[in-house]
């Protein structure tokens, strides 16, 4: 695990193929939807647990059903099952789709 977290910071190419695999399981319009909801949610409420809890609790909690019900409608589970690397994957993979999506980052010719 921790030879291939150091692996994913100095390759870029293995960072490609991670996000490039996180994609292939997010097909679907709907579970596409659940993660586009449940990841902010989750990622909020990491940052908000020390200032209001409860909601913090909720939000995680909510977060997290929404990308189990993406993946029950998708039909196959989650990413991190397979490797925990893609906790990371799912934030960096949404941070990329909202930065084309505003014309931050442009797709490359191959994607």
């Amino acid at each position: 695990m921790q030879a291939r977290t150091l692996a994913l910071q100095s390759d870029p190419a293995m960072h490609e193929s991670l996000v490039d695999s996180y994609k292939s399981q997010h097909q679907h319009p709907l579970n596409k939807l659940c993660h586009m909801i449940g990841v902010p949610m989750i990622t909020i409420a990491l940052l908000l647990f020390f200032f209001r809890w409860r909601w913090a609790l909720v939000l995680f909690v909510t977060g997290w059903i929404l990308q189990f019900v993406g993946h029950a409608i998708e039909g196959n589970r989650p990413a991190f099952f397979q490797n925990p690397v893609y906790f990371f994957v799912a934030p960096w993979w949404l941070l990329q789709r909202l930065a084309r999506a505003i014309g931050l980052l442009h797709s490359s010719p191959s994607k």
